[in-house]
């Protein structure tokens, strides 16, 4: 990763040369910035937003595109402390983030307003690391699902 909040073009010609068209998962570990760092004369630039508050702004636009796109997040939660790692390993969250394909994933770029919105995610995060899963995403779905069926079926 270029600048720990986007992917360099080296990666993303790798993607859309894979030609793999199966199901993938997108493991983001994020940590944020205390304030937000937008670059200067940017419209949208809040000086005063912290990095979790800009992210949010991403979070908005990307919800909209990931879904456009046939995906769905998983599972995000706040990553509280590190067990095996060091301290400068340490993320704010963790978000799971489930795509049809490597395809759809690329694809989020032609949502309206999703490159605008990079903006808020790039002035947002200090460190970025983005993984995708392994082949079998659709087990994990399978399990999820198996999952929420099971603790709805509790709770009612």
């Amino acid at each position: 990763m270029s600048d720990h909040a986007n992917p360099d073009l080296e990666t993303v010609r790798s993607l859309l040369e894979s030609g793999d068209p199966s199901p993938v998962v997108m493991l983001n570990l994020n940590r944020y910035r205390a304030r937000a760092a937008y670059p200067e004369g940017w419209s949208g630039a809040d000086p005063d937003v912290s990095g979790r508050e800009a992210y949010l702004r991403y979070g908005i636009v990307a919800f909209q595109a990931i879904t456009a796109v046939g995906g769905a997040i998983l599972w995000s939660t706040e990553a509280r402390e590190v067990v095996i790692g060091c301290d400068h390993e340490d993320y704010d969250e963790v978000v799971a983030v489930w795509y049809p394909s490597r395809a759809a994933f690329l694809s989020l770029e032609t949502f309206p307003g999703y490159l605008e919105a990079l903006e808020h995610r790039t002035a947002a995060i200090e460190a970025l690391i983005r993984c995708p899963s392994a082949r079998r995403c659709m087990k994990k779905v399978a399990i999820r699902k198996t999952l929420r069926a099971a603790i709805t079926s509790a709770t009612t």
